[in-house]
Parts: structure tokens; sequence; C-alpha cells
């Protein structure tokens, strides 16, 4: 079985620019050491990724907060994490949704062939990284999909249990 690792929109602009919080930065350490500590299986990085027309999506519309624009400081992942993810050759996907249809396909692909096991860390809890643990469980349903608690958060503390209450209730390991 391969353990693949799906590090979540660890970006600038979600740590300590546009929309960061001080939880974000606290997990930043933490990240890197579940990057390099990952052994015998992919690793997947997602990031959020969007225009100059960001203000007119309907995201935007509703969080009217200019963010991750592409080719941006906001939008880069923060090196130290890009370092580990360069290091361990992570395939990064640029997603233009909350949810990655892209990451959910290779998933699926590789399911295809041999049984996997998922864990999901990054920011934030209560939108990307709920999101995606449950689009991949709707993919996958019989796939062992985790999300590390202490590798995410949300946008507030409050908000994060709440991902993460939600995510046990449709079955993903917490």
């Amino acid at each position: 079985m391969e353990k693949i690792l799906v590090v979540i929109d660890m970006q600038n602009d979600f740590i300590d620019g546009a929309l960061g919080t001080g939880e974000a930065q606290q997990i930043v350490e933490k990240v890197v050491k579940k990057i390099e500590g990952h052994e015998g299986g992919r690793i997947f990085a997602t990031r959020d990724t969007h225009g100059e027309d960001y203000l007119e999506t309907s995201e935007g519309k509703h969080l009217p907060v200019p963010h991750c624009i592409k080719g941006t400081e906001g939008w880069e992942i923060r090196p130290e994490i890009a370092e580990q993810l360069a290091r361990k050759e992570a395939e990064v996907i640029d997603k233009p949704a909350f949810g990655s249809e892209v990451l959910a396909r290779r998933l699926q692909k590789l399911a295809e062939k041999e049984e996997i096991e998922i864990e999901l860390v990054g920011l934030c809890t209560d939108i990307c990284v709920v999101s995606n643990a449950l689009l991949l469980k709707a993919k996958l349903p019989e796939t062992v999909i985790k999300v590390d608690a202490s590798c995410c958060a949300g946008v507030t503390p409050e908000s994060h249990d709440a991902a993460l209450l939600t995510m046990k209730m449709c079955q993903v390991e917490v």
C-alpha cells in the first residue's frame, strides 16, 4: 500500500499575507517536519490560484480579499515548505476552486493500480482541507483518508474544530 501525503495551500497569503492567521503561522514547522518524515509514497501539493479578475468571481464576491493571485509572492508556497516539496519531488497542482478535481483524478488513477492511503495537511481546515477531504472521500469511498489536525489551521479555531467534526462524520480519520 502506498501512503500519499497531500499538502493543501501552504501559501504565503494564507500564512502571514492577505488571509494569514497566527494559527497558520504555528503549523508551518509541523508541516515541514511532516513532509521531511514522509517515506515511501508520493506527495502532492495544491496551490490556490486566482487571476487578476478574482473580485469578479463568485468566490471574490463572497470573500472580497484578493489573495493567491498567480505570480504574486502571496501565491507562492512558503519557501521552507516549497524546499521540502522539491526535495521529495512532489507534484504541485494549481487549483482555481476550494476542491481540486485534478487532484481527485490523479489519486483515482493511482487507486485503480494499487491500494493507497491518503493523508491531508494544510490550510484552511474549514475551507480547502475539508473540501478536498470530502471530494476525495466521495471519489474514493473505500480508501482510507486521514487529516492530521496538528498540521492544519482554520480561519478561526472554532471553524477548524467544526470542519474536523464534519470530516469525522463523513468517515475521514481525524
